[in-house]
């Protein structure tokens, strides 16, 4: 499955993404900016939500 994984730096919009990107059906992970996960086949964007 193709996912879009969101860095969050701090940013207080960071969830509203999230929500609207599932309600576009799809698929995102949230992870804070120094827990980035290893990129594999599946993730097709990288958005960085925050000002850090």
């Amino acid at each position: 499955m193709d996912k879009i994984l969101i860095l969050d730096f701090g940013s207080q919009v960071t969830q509203l993404i999230g929500r609207r990107l599932r309600e576009c059906n799809v698929f995102c992970e949230i992870f804070p900016y120094n827990k980035m996960p290893q990129l594999d086949g599946s993730v097709r964007g990288v958005i960085l939500s925050g000002n850090h």
